[in-house]
């Protein structure tokens, strides 16, 4: 997510089994059909994530819900520890 007001850019990755329930979801069979294949896993795997120390992140957060609301929240805590905004 980049954050225009303050130029901050935060790097977002679903931490998975690396595969999701992708398909159609037939009513009758209450199944999901169709393979859409390894391009739409919806998750990457530990291992997978470009996300680490060895690639420069040094602040790296996990937990579970809204990755968004947890960004909106670490990026409104950033604000207020270096004073941005206030004249």
């Amino acid at each position: 997510m980049f954050f225009p007001e303050t130029g901050k850019k935060y790097y977002i990755e679903w931490i998975g089994s690396g595969h999701s329930a992708w398909g159609d979801f037939d009513p009758v069979t209450k199944k999901f059909t169709g393979d859409y294949g390894s391009k739409y896993r919806g998750s990457v795997t530990p291992k997978e994530s470009v996300i680490t120390k060895e690639n420069g992140f040094n602040d790296i957060h996990e937990g579970k819900g809204s990755a968004y609301s947890k960004v909106n929240w670490l990026h409104e805590q950033w604000k207020k520890e270096n004073d941005y905004g206030k004249n």
